[in-house]
């Protein structure tokens, strides 16, 4: 026969690490990183601020357990069928790449904390990191170079994620220009026809054929 459960207390916790990530998660799509406290996060979860601190000390240990969350949206499939063998190796990063990028024009604030935090508060980056690591020595990568590849690319994936979020009208330049940056300003012009796009748009209309560009080029040469 089972005790009897203290009364009013919770069959499970109702606190975890994982359970503030993914509440937290939430309150960043509806509101952004710029309102995200610990504050919100005990209203939200209906707990008080004191009782998140036994599980996160502060808001940049929030943001690592956010970053793993976030780290667990991006697409794995494609690694797993290269390490089955049903996908070639250099096809399988480039679609996770695309799926990196994806995620993290989404949230561009993590960027920076990714950059100087250990992966290894975070477990679910580390799997990622880890399928990586296998599929480009399946590419044909030597064992110690690839981190420099891995490193080169996220760089690369980084720099693309914030560029989708960048003003369209980066490199426009008004005709009083046209003395000082003729090459620039024509340059501009004339890829604003050729993807017969507006450059008003709130999403930058150029951010994707760099991306692919980019991408083709650093994954020529990968295991050279």
């Amino acid at each position: 026969m089972n005790s009897p459960r203290a009364k009013g207390r919770p069959s499970q916790a109702l606190l975890s690490r994982k359970k503030i990530a993914d509440s937290a998660l939430i309150l960043i799509e509806e509101n952004g990183y710029e309102k995200l406290t610990m504050a919100r996060i005990a209203r939200h979860m209906g707990v008080a601020p004191s009782a998140l601190y036994n599980h996160v000390s502060n808001k940049h240990e929030l943001l690592i357990l956010v970053e793993d969350a976030v780290m667990a949206q991006v697409e794995t499939v494609p690694l797993d069928a290269a390490l089955d063998g049903s996908v070639d190796p250099l096809e399988a990063i480039e679609r996770w790449a695309e799926s990196y990028r994806a995620v993290f024009a989404r949230h561009a604030p993590l960027v920076e904390v990714i950059a100087s935090v250990p992966v290894s508060g975070a477990p679910r980056a580390v799997q990622m990191y880890e399928k990586v690591a296998r599929v480009f020595e399946l590419a044909g990568v030597a064992q110690e170079l690839i981190l420099p590849r891995v490193i080169m690319l996220e760089s690369f994936i980084y720099g693309s994620a914030l560029d989708v979020n960048a003003p369209a009208n980066l490199f426009e330049l008004p005709e009083d220009y046209e003395v000082q940056a003729p090459t620039l300003r024509k340059s501009h012009e004339s890829w604003a026809r050729s993807i017969a796009m507006e450059t008003s748009s709130a999403e930058n209309p150029f951010a994707e054929e760099p991306f692919r560009l980019g991408l083709r080029a650093l994954l020529k040469g990968i295991a050279d």
